[in-house]
């Protein structure tokens, strides 16, 4: 052993391991010096700092999970495939709150330290930029809720790991997907899925995309499911419980299935029967349908208070499932999912053109005009707290003006082109984009090259940037 070598290992043996990672980064088993650098703890989210990582792009993750409900604890092995955007000496993940037992690159070991909800790995060599890598991460733990705060500074939304009466729902968005998988938390980076879940055999494991298999043994049962296409973290959902499970089929042949708690099931049957009804709808507006089914998760509200967009099967509170609703989580699929944000200060586009949904079904079915929805929210004050593209802080990224001021814009680009040039556009900007992301500048450039026109004063400045509302609608 040469000197070099003999002191690197003395040294390590009295560090921490942050400062251990630290000194690994300068050089190699070999004692060669290292070429690479380590990837940024964050992509620099305008409203999520922390969220995310640098250095790398995920192409899959495979979560092999085993929970048991009557001790609350998760056992995790997580196989994430990545290509290096860069020369990487380490790497970091995003991890709340569980324990890593250990972490192996490319098949060999790799050091791994947590600070807070950063898991960094350091491989046993440099990555070379456009390289595919495998990291592995096996770890454990009772997967913890994350609390949001609401824009009045208190606590406002839980999500992550919520704890059911006979299992557990898990809802991501915007943070939450990593109190339970170590993954790169930002909507930019979106993946395929493989996810095979282990729990007690009367229960049930409901995640996204196709269930590939489901196999009992010794008194378990696991089940696995697939989602080939690219979903954002924030879009993953796990429902583990005792749920009443269904499937048919649209006019057209697409797959829906719906998972649905005993206690509410008979409240939510007759709508849960309308969603191939309002998918065929949605796709007749803005397109071919993005997956391969669609469908439903409908639990009790104390379970968690408010309806999200999880790609193939979004999540509904009974007491939120109703028509507009589940209208606005279908329309999701195409805007939101397929096209999902650069970053979260894009949310409006998912959001608004979600709402504007809304306004559309009611115009078809309910002899409501989107103009007289379109007044009804330019009425209504709280839309006018900040820009729908600008929200002034994390806290405040689901609140109203994100959705009904952002409906506002759409309805005001669908005046300002004629239907026959909007309708081509909400179709064609999904068409476009299709499992992708895209940020609001990509938006307003596209709607003015499809429309021809320069929407800058009439649109952007006035209701997409605007400070102040309009005098008149």
């Amino acid at each position: 052993m040469d000197q070099r070598t003999h002191l690197r290992n003395l040294t390590l043996r009295n560090l921490t391991p942050a400062v251990a990672l630290l000194l690994l980064a300068g050089c190699t088993d070999s004692g060669a010096a290292v070429h690479g650098k380590p990837g940024a703890p964050g992509v620099r989210d305008p409203l999520f700092r922390g969220l995310g990582n640098g250095g790398y792009d995920v192409q899959r993750y495979a979560l092999t999970l085993d929970y048991e409900p009557e001790t609350g604890r998760l056992k995790g092995t997580a196989e994430i495939t990545a290509r290096a955007t860069q020369d990487l000496s380490s790497f970091n993940l995003d991890l709340h709150k569980l324990t890593v037992d250990s972490a192996t690159v490319d098949g060999k070991k790799a050091a791994a330290n947590q600070a807070g909800d950063e898991l960094t790995l350091r491989p046993h060599r440099d990555i070379d930029k456009g390289k595919t890598f495998r990291a592995v991460v096996r770890y454990s733990g009772e997967p913890q809720k994350v609390i949001n705060k609401g824009s009045d500074g208190k606590a406002g939304d839980e999500e992550g790991w919520l704890e059911t009466a006979d299992g557990t729902l898990a809802v991501g968005q915007p943070t939450g997907s990593m109190a339970w998988f170590p993954s790169n938390n930002h909507p930019s980076d979106k993946a395929s899925y493989d996810i095979k879940v282990t729990v007690p055999k009367r229960l049930k494991a409901i995640s996204n995309g196709e269930l590939m298999s489901q196999r009992t043994t010794g008194g378990r049962t696991t089940f696995a499911w697939k989602s080939k296409d690219p979903m954002a973290s924030y879009l993953v959902t796990l429902a583990i419980g005792e749920y009443d499970v269904k499937e048919s089929r649209t006019s057209s042949g697409l797959r829906v299935l719906t998972a649905v708690d005993p206690a509410v099931a008979g409240e939510s049957a007759e709508l849960l029967a309308r969603i191939p009804e309002i998918t065929e709808w949605a796709t007749g507006n803005f397109g071919r349908y993005p997956f391969s089914s669609i469908g439903a998760i409908v639990v009790p509200t104390d379970e968690v208070d408010y309806a999200l967009e999880t790609q193939t099967r979004p999540v509904f509170p009974v007491e939120q499932f109703d028509v507009e609703t589940l209208v606005h989580e279908i329309a999701h699929q195409w805007y939101g999912n397929s096209v999902t944000p650069e970053s979260w200060k894009d949310m409006w586009l998912n959001e608004g053109l979600a709402t504007y949904a809304e306004w559309i079904w009611a115009e078809d079915f309910e002899d409501t005009p989107a103009q007289e929805s379109f007044e009804e929210a330019f009425a209504d004050e709280e839309n006018w707290a900040f820009p729908p593209a600008d929200p002034p802080s994390a806290a405040e990224v689901s609140d109203r003006p994100v959705y009904g001021r952002g409906a506002m814009v759409i309805h005001k680009i669908r005046q300002a082109v004629g239907d026959d040039t909007f309708y081509d556009i909400v179709e064609g900007w999904a068409k476009a984009n299709r499992h992708g992301n895209a940020s609001t500048a990509d938006f307003t450039a596209y709607v003015e090259k499809m429309s021809g026109k320069d929407l800058g004063k009439e649109v952007w400045d006035t209701w997409l940037y605007g400070p102040d509302k309009p005098a008149q609608p």
